[in-house]
């Protein structure tokens, strides 16, 4: 899950940015409202956190242009609780609102509810590939009926190829989306990767659904062992 977090306090940012990333979700980061609204423009993302007090362009401003072209979930954060203040937020286009001092853990609850309804909206909670079985919302992963412990990248590495099942991503994709990083190619961090996630995957299987194209990147799908696959 790839969040923005539009936020000028540096502490509350860095919270937020440090409890996201452990939890495996991939986290851009703006100090102000025009960052953030460019941001929000030029990525797809699943949930965007937009602090109502920020310098410049303020969150009201932030979500009245954003509404205008996209409707990604918005939560409103913001130390002015009052009632009115929400429904500003709100009737703005906001899809939710938590004032500070928050919770971490209902933040996280909210943005959980926020793109599941998304999820539940336009795309299948189930991924199936073979005997592969991918539940999105559970985040858990079984093959041949046997559950696959999986680490937070493994599993959004894992989405990520079978959302794409059949595609070839190559590294500076995967990289891209999972690690939030642009990295020369002899940088190997992909190839670690997938390495482990192959080994958890495919190694105890005798059909293989992890394949490496050489040159290109990786592709999850059901080949019948019908073509040859290099390892990497």
């Amino acid at each position: 899950m790839r969040v923005l977090v539009v936020e000028d306090e540096a502490k509350t940012s860095s919270y937020i940015l440090r409890g996201l990333t452990e939890l495996g979700y991939t986290v851009d980061v703006a100090d102000t409202g025009v960052d953030g609204l460019h941001l929000a423009l030029e990525f797809d993302y699943d949930a965007i956190v937009l602090d109502l007090m920020l310098p410049g362009l303020d969150g009201h401003g932030v979500l009245t242009q954003l509404r205008r072209q996209k409707s990604t979930p918005i939560i409103m954060l913001s130390a002015r609780g009052a009632v009115d203040d929400r429904v500003i937020g709100l009737r703005k286009g906001a899809d939710d609102y938590l004032p500070k001092p928050f919770s971490f853990t209902e933040l996280v609850a909210r943005l959980q509810a926020q793109t599941r309804r998304r999820t539940e909206a336009r795309e299948p909670t189930t991924l199936q590939i073979d005997d592969l079985h991918i539940d999105l919302l559970a985040r858990k992963v079984a093959r041949a009926g046997q559950r696959l412990e999986l680490t937070a990248k493994e599993f959004s590495l894992l989405s990520l190829l079978a959302r794409h099942e059949g595609e070839i991503l190559s590294k500076l994709t995967i990289a891209e989306q999972i690690w939030d990083m642009n990295f020369d190619s002899d940088i190997n961090v992909v190839e670690v990767a997938v390495k482990r996630l192959r080994a958890k995957v495919d190694a105890p299987y005798s059909r293989k659904l992890l394949h490496t194209v050489r040159g290109m990147g990786y592709v999850l799908e059901d080949r019948h062992g019908d073509q040859p696959d290099d390892t990497a």
